[in-house]
């Protein structure tokens, strides 16, 4: 749709150089840019504007997700310079800022993939929450509690929000700060499921993710594995968990979540923990 857009706009070869995936998030379109056409970034902003009837706003991604709070560079290329929108998946609907808070549609599938594992009278650490998608949807499909948890302050305002908006007070509780903190004084072994989405710190951040975690109980753990095939990155995030882990564990599934980079993967593993 991307390479559609811009026909006529770039040359072949330059078209061929951008990336054809590009994000769209309520009326927000994110794209990346190679340095190679980044000067003609208006007239391609401009191009997708016009293209994508529903679009307000195109925003060029300047910089990686990056830093405690999860955040990324956005520059306005067209449209309204605003960064939250509203978004809707699987029939929860959320408030989103672009860039002040983390979100990806592109963990829809995992987040579904959750929320059809958690059970009934089920609770629910989730570590590294965002605005609360993971939170919500599970909370929204199961008659379940989950904390959630983040570090940036605009994350948690906005998961506030999005409890209200899917009526889920009581149900999905918002707490901002540190999460090995707001485990340490608040819930150790209160959590029958766990969810760790930082992938990136996830070796760093597993003692508490135990620490929260039932004996019996089950946690989801992320990272981010090269592989040389991409058959075996599951097996070898697998491995790499054994590796590090301090309590007996039973995998019960693995699998790539999405690629990231060539070679590269974001991996999910579910363990069952006993301790």
């Amino acid at each position: 749709m991307l390479k559609k857009a811009l026909e006529g706009v770039l040359t072949t070869e330059e078209n061929n150089e951008l990336i054809s995936a590009f994000d769209q998030i309520g009326n927000i379109i994110i794209v990346r840019i190679p340095e190679s056409i980044i000067s003609k970034k208006k007239i391609i902003g401009e191009a997708l504007l016009n293209q994508v009837k529903i679009a307000k706003s195109v925003f060029y991604q300047a910089s990686s997700v990056e830093g405690d709070f999860r955040t990324r560079d956005l520059e306005i290329l067209a449209g309204e310079d605003n960064t939250e929108t509203e978004y809707k998946e699987f029939g929860c609907k959320f408030t989103v800022d672009v860039k002040n808070a983390f979100f990806s549609p592109r963990l829809s599938t995992e987040r579904e993939r959750i929320a059809n594992l958690i059970q009934n009278n089920e609770v629910m650490t989730n570590m590294f929450a965002g605005i609360g998608m993971f939170s919500i949807m599970a909370a929204k499909k199961k008659k379940c509690t989950v904390y959630s948890l983040d570090i940036n302050p605009v994350a948690s305002r906005l998961c506030e929000t999005n409890i209200g908006l899917n009526k889920l007070t009581g149900k999905v509780i918002s707490i901002n700060g540190d999460a090995t903190e707001i485990i340490n004084n608040q819930l150790i072994n209160k959590s029958d499921r766990t969810l760790m989405l930082l992938p990136e710190r996830s070796d760093e951040f597993l003692e508490s993710a135990i620490n929260t975690t039932k004996n019996g109980g089950i946690i989801h753990y992320y990272s981010h594995i090269h592989a040389d095939k991409k058959s075996e990155a599951g097996k070898l995030s697998e491995e790499h968990y054994l590796q590090i882990t301090p309590v007996q564990s039973e995998i019960l599934f693995s699998k790539i979540v999405r690629a990231v980079g060539p070679r590269y993967y974001q991996t999910v593993v579910d363990v069952k923990i006993f301790k």
